[in-house]
């Protein structure tokens, strides 16, 4: 096993840990102020200086790297990457998540809104939503998960597209849909059953609503462990009545919503693990650095046993996750995604659950500062914590995984 990153992913390593140590993290102070001081609609969208590190990160040839040898797309729109050459890079990019990402047009949900707009888009589609979202110049928004229904279970989705002569109409009501508060978020794509009679995994379809069509409403922004997440476009509550587009908006075929969904979710989750990894390298950085800087009873709290505890589990811990994940984007690229599934789900069980812990003790480690917004801790928890919903809760995965080993033996 050769465990080493080929060149380009060498070469990219070095610019892009440049671009955090030159731009991002000196803007990290910045990015706060700006936040702290936005007021109305500007509170939901990003803060002036992530369109500075984005103008940066373009000039530099750091923009669109998640786009994994994306050879349909015209022109040079991406880096053309593997998903294992990506993967260390989406890493560095979570030291920083509010930054690093969108500066890069490589932050959620617009990858995947990208990727199934390349995948399964028509020309038209392409050109008049791939294109801008490539370019930064729109931000979007993924419309699938609603309140009334355990949407764990993507079939439970209730919201109706219908056909209706050369339009489709859709009704239906749908939360925390990531980015939506977002005043750039110009376009949805939204998930709905098309064809209720259909066989259980062909009921859905998906299409895309303009933000500015009649009867679209974006009700609320939705807090997530009490944080708004306003400079991500905030996670909202979006209202569809009698939503008319035209049929040529429908995103694949009639009935492929649900193959579109588990397609598009599958390199979702494992870039969220990757992102994570670099949260937990950061969190251990500012754990080492307070219990070095910190006396407490006479001694640095980085002499008292049990943090020392916490340092060591936390490093085997990280690294256990990053070779998994490693093999996870390996064999993406070598078997394709349905190959990787039992890997995908195993990532997306233990890289929240592991990270979460790691990011506990790092607060637990900076006392009163670990909670406060001095620190980025107490937001890397809530991050991590909500991801273990997030792309589907860890029972859903745990119970197929276990179904799929059972298998063997039943």
């Amino acid at each position: 096993m050769d465990f080493s990153y080929d060149a380009r992913t060498e070469e990219l390593r070095e610019r892009l840990l440049t671009f955090m140590d030159e731009y991002v993290y000196p803007a990290e102070p910045v990015f706060a102020q700006q936040r702290e001081e936005a007021v109305g609609d500007a509170r939901w969208a990003a803060p002036p200086v992530v369109g500075e590190l984005k103008a940066e990160a373009k000039r530099q040839g750091l923009w669109n790297l998640f786009l994994v040898n994306q050879h349909s797309l015209p022109g040079e729109r991406g880096a053309g990457l593997t998903n294992l050459q990506y993967a260390p890079l989406a890493e560095i990019t979570g030291r920083s998540l509010h930054l690093a990402p969108p500066a890069l047009n490589c932050a959620a949900p617009d990858t995947g809104n990208m990727e199934v707009l390349n995948e399964f888009g028509s020309e038209q589609q392409r050109k008049a939503w791939l294109e801008p979202l490539l370019a930064g110049e729109i931000r979007s928004a993924f419309a699938m998960t609603e309140p009334d229904v355990a949407s764990s279970d993507a079939t439970n989705i209730e919201t109706r597209i219908e056909r209706d002569g050369d339009d489709y109409v859709i009704n239906g009501r749908k939360w925390y849909i990531s980015g939506a508060m977002n005043p750039d978020c110009r376009i949805f794509i939204v998930m709905g059953k098309s064809d209720p009679s259909a066989e259980r995994h062909r009921q859905q379809s998906m299409i895309l609503v303009p933000r500015d069509t009649p009867g679209v409403d974006v009700r609320r922004g939705m807090r997530v462990f009490g944080y708004d997440d306003g400079d991500h476009g905030g996670h909202a509550e979006v209202i569809f009545t009698d939503v008319r587009v035209p049929a040529d908006n429908l995103v694949g075929e009639e009935g492929g919503g649900f193959a579109i969904a588990q397609a598009r979710l599958g390199p979702g989750r494992i870039h969220h693990c990757m992102r994570l990894i670099g949260m937990a390298e950061r969190a251990v950085e500012l754990m080492c650095r307070r219990a070095a800087g910190r006396v407490a009873f006479g001694k640095p709290i980085a002499a008292q046993g049990v943090v020392q505890e916490w340092i060591a589990e936390a490093r085997v811990e990280i690294e256990q996750l990053r070779l998994l994940v490693l093999k996870t984007a390996w064999l993406m690229d070598t078997v394709g995604n349905r190959g990787a599934h039992t890997e995908i789900q195993a990532i997306k069980i233990a890289t929240p659950q592991k990270v979460g812990l790691i990011l506990d003790r790092a607060v637990q480690v900076h006392g009163a500062g670990g909670v406060s917004q001095d620190f980025p801790l107490a937001e890397m928890w809530a991050a991590a914590r909500t991801l273990r919903l997030a792309d589907g809760p860890d029972e859903v995965h745990k119970r197929s995984l276990a179904r799929r080993e059972l298998k063997k033996y039943l």
